[in-house]
This record gives C-alpha cells, structure tokens and sequence, in this order.
C-alpha cells in the first residue's frame, strides 16, 4: 500500500504535536504523522495534571530501553526510556517548561542565538500558556534555606538569565489539567482534512533514492505501508530512536552500517554521536512534619565547579526540590525492576510484574504512607555535562533496540562537578530554615561522607533525567549532521525537527527547547516551500 502527501512527521512527541500542526496550517498542504503509541484519549492520564506519576508507572506511555553496562556507572544497566503515543514525554513529564539559559544559545548556531529565539519561544508560549504553582510552607521554607546558602531567589526563570537562582519553574498546566503540546497546538487541528494522525504506527526505515528521502516504510494494523512524501520527511522520533530510524535508512556511519549488514547509501559520519543528556542523583531527606506539596515545582541553577573552563557566569548545575509523596511509589514501579533483577531474568515478564506488585503492596501500608510523607530529595542535576555518549545499530532488524552508550562521567570533570554539586545540596538542606524543618539525611547519609564513598555512591545511583540530546546535532560547520535549517547535509527531503539537532543541551530541561525546535523546522519548511 502506498500513500502521499507533502509531508511526513515521524513521531508524535513534544516536537512532532507541534510541527505537524504549524505544517498543516496550510490547506494547500497535505501532512501525515506517524507515531508508534496511543492516542492521548486512550489513556486519560496524560491529560490530567496530577496525571504524571500513573502516566510514568503506564508501560503502554513509556518505550523502555536500557544503556550498555558500564563501570562508569556502577557496572549495570541504565533505564533509558522516553514517552510512547500522541504528546511522547510531554504527556508523561512532570510538565516543568524552562527555555535554557541565554548562554546555552550561545553555543548554537547564529541563527538560534538567544536573540533569535526569543520570538518563537514567545509564540509557543502564547498557545501553551505555562505558569508556575503557587507557594506552599514547604517550597517558601526550600527558598528560605536555597537563600541562605548562597542561591538568589528569582520570579521568572524564563528571562535568560539562570546564574545562581532558584524560583517556582513554569509548568505547562491549566487547572486540573496538563497543557502539552497535544493539548496546546495538534488536538486543535485534529478535524483539518488535510493532517492526518496515525497511531499505532511503528517506522521500520525511511524510503530513500538516490539524492532524497522519498518517504517512511511503517507498520500499521499487521500491513506495511509506504507514505511518500513529496516536499519532505521531518524526523521529530527524539534524539534516541531518530538517529536509530536514520541509520537503519542507511543514513549514517557508512563503516558502522556496513558492518551490521546495511548499505551506506548517505555518509553522514555524526548520526548518532555527540549524546549527552543531564545525569542526577537524589539526596533524600526526612522533615519532621509532612511536606505540603505534590509538585516539584522549584528549580535552582548554580556554578558548582568554578574550575570548569564553562563561561564564568554559566551554572553547571540544576537542582530540585522533590516531594517524595508525589511520585515515589510511581517512580519505583517503573524503576526498581530494572534495578534489582539480572538482565536475563528481567526479560522473564512475570518476574517485573511481582516486583511492581510488591511495591505497590508496600506502598499500601499505611506506616509507610506516612513516612513518605514527610521524606524531601534535592535532585542534583548535571546542567552542562562534557561527557558524550552514542547511539549504534546493534542489528539491521527495525525491531531491535539500539545499543545506547549515554557516556556519564567519560570527562572526569563531570564527577568533579557531581561531587561538589551534592555538597552545595546538603549545604542547602542543613541552612536554618530547612534546619527547623527537619532535614535528617537518610540516602546517601552515612554512605557518602567522604569524596570517595560519595563517588562510589553517585556512580551506583546515576540515573538520567530524560533529556537526551545531539545525536543529529546542527551546526553552522559542515562537520555537524545538520545545517542551521535542520536540513540533513547531503540529504535531500530530510529535516531533523527534535531534540536530536540540539548541539549542546541547554543546562535546564528540554521539553521547552524541543518544542522550540519542532516549530522552527515547520517554519523553515514552510518557509522554503514558499520561496520555491
């Protein structure tokens, strides 16, 4: 079966909500968007904003996938996984919408300097209307204690400026309600004749000849269908499964492609290199009274590591205030399978099943409910991580997962940074007001006193915050991927629309930035259809 249109989206995510509704604006044009999980409506979850943490625990929204192993981080695998169906990690997030410091752009291309993005954050923001929670005791007592331990309380995050501060970050909501990029930009274009959305799709390669990409080949309902498209193929699949789908197309590598089996058809040697994402680590704490929030609403930026050769006034560093009551049983189910069984019997289904069922049974104790609710984290989050991992073919076959090497702590200067990142958290924490709290240290406590064993103990709780970037990066050089237009060099008909085409991640989370880039490749699209 063979379909055509003008454009084809692949990925239903963050970036590709956005882009396939900015690109079918125009009747003239018709677009389909492919994405492999479910309808938001299918799981009403993702539509509620105290949602998150059931959408987390959902295997149907999350695409699991793990790390290679790795001393580096404690000789075991890594949960990697990202969100599944219409809104993709947008649907499952904690919803936190940060555009990155000024300085980040700096490190883009001229085209994407902060001065040029300002305009189309603004736009994005006018549809999805982000704001931040109001206080509680707890979160003015965090601001309280951040203050005091050298953090600058600040009203708006979204102005540039992330040098030292800590404030109440914009979340994409509205009452009771998540406002993603589902919610904000394609659910109103759903009934425009000219887009079509199919879930259920699941890409196997990109149809290329000889100077273009011609299509997608995907799976639907048991029949491989062949979309052309005629203008172009815009790959919003994230920067983990894209360079993956692009390889698999024979786009990439071409020494590493043919060595699994597949022809090199474009040599495109940076598809897939250049990962990076924010690894973190949680400092867990138990207050004397219960924490009155179910948000992390605060996030904190500062330079923990003022030997880095990163520009003096750059933070390298992230923070959040977490309440353990609001995700922690979610987050464990999802998790703690992965953690605790071996590789080969993790595969055995049943087995993660009575795992999840033994947390969820533990959770139902009532005195645990009620330790829970007085224990707070500070998550320690590395902001501008050197380190760089890949993302590889591990076999021709489309169904195969990829072989993920994230690259944590590759650069000793990340350790360095983590280590007194963790210092600056417990300073936070033993500061008066948190004092008068309750600020018992409970994880690492006694673990993590001296350099070593917090060394020790960051390297065997590692664990990422879902921001993968690069692995398609942008660039005004012709060494990078893509140019600043996101065009795919040497390849015709092919524009990286994700977070892939990010060069160097901004030191705050990526939902706002991804979605930055989904609407500009739809503008630059558009843009060039016009002018031709």
């Amino acid at each position: 079966m063979t379909e055509t249109y003008d454009y084809v989206v692949v990925g239903g995510g963050s970036s590709g909500c956005v882009a396939a509704a900015e690109l079918s604006e125009d009747p003239s044009v018709r677009v389909l968007l492919l994405e492999a999980g479910d309808t938001s409506e299918a799981h009403p979850e993702t539509l509620r904003a105290d949602g998150y943490k059931d959408a987390f625990a959902n295997d149907a929204l999350m695409k699991e996938r793990f790390s290679v192993h790795d001393e580096r981080w404690g000789s075991r695998r890594l949960f990697m996984g990202s969100g599944r169906g219409i809104g993709g990690s947008g649907a499952i997030n904690a919803m936190v919408y940060t555009r990155g410091a000024e300085l980040d752009f700096d490190e883009w291309p001229r085209a994407w300097r902060w001065g040029e993005v300002t305009r189309d954050y603004e736009a994005i923001e006018a549809r999805l209307r982000p704001r931040p929670r109001p206080p509680t005791e707890f979160t003015e007592t965090c601001l309280d204690a951040a203050e005091a331990a050298g953090f600058t309380r600040k009203a708006d995050l979204n102005d540039g400026d992330l040098g030292g501060v800590l404030g109440y970050e914009h979340m994409n909501y509205e009452g009771d309600d998540r406002r993603n990029s589902y919610v904000a930009f394609l659910r109103p274009a759903l009934d425009r004749p000219n887009l079509d959305v199919r879930t259920g799709a699941s890409v196997h390669r990109l149809v290329v000849g000889p100077r273009r990409v011609e299509g997608v080949r995907y799976e639907h309902d048991g029949a491989l269908i062949e979309a052309r498209a005629s203008r172009e193929v815009l790959m919003c699949a994230g920067a983990l499964e894209t360079p993956r789908l692009l390889m698999l197309s024979g786009i990439g590598p071409g020494r590493a492609l043919r060595r699994v089996g597949l022809p090199s058809l474009f040599d495109v040697p940076g598809v897939g290199e250049n990962l990076h994402d924010h690894p973190n680590v949680c400092v867990f704490f138990r207050g004397g009274r219960d924490v009155d929030c179910s948000h992390p609403q605060l996030y904190g930026f500062h330079r923990a590591n003022p030997d880095s050769d990163l520009p003096p006034a750059m933070s390298d560093t992230c923070y959040v205030f977490y309440p353990a009551r609001s995700s922690l049983r979610e987050a464990m189910i999802r998790i703690l399978p992965g953690l605790v069984l071996p590789e080969p019997l993790y595969d055995v289904g049943a087995l993660p099943k009575a795992v999840r069922g033994g947390v969820d049974l533990a959770f139902r104790a009532g005195g645990l409910r009620a330790q829970v609710k007085k224990v707070f984290g500070i998550v320690v989050i590395l902001g501008k991580p050197k380190s760089r991992g890949r993302v590889t073919l591990s076999s021709p076959d489309p169904k195969a997962p990829a072989r993920i090497d994230p690259g944590y702590f590759a650069d000793p200067e990340d350790m360095e940074t983590m280590l007194k990142g963790v210092a600056r958290a417990r300073r936070v924490a033993g500061a008066a007001p948190l004092a008068a709290w309750g600020n018992r240290e409970i994880f690492p406590g006694p673990l993590g006193q001296s350099d070593a064993a917090l060394e020790g103990w960051i390297r065997k709780n590692v664990m990422t915050t879902y921001h993968y970037a690069g692995t398609c990066a942008m660039g005004d050089q012709g060494a990078s991927v893509a140019d600043d237009r996101l065009r795919v060099r040497g390849v015709e008909g092919l524009r990286i629309a994700d977070a892939a085409a990010i060069p160097v991640t901004p030191v705050s989370a990526l939902n706002a930035p991804s979605m930055l880039v989904g609407y500009r490749a739809a503008r630059f699209a558009s843009e060039e259809r016009r002018a031709s």
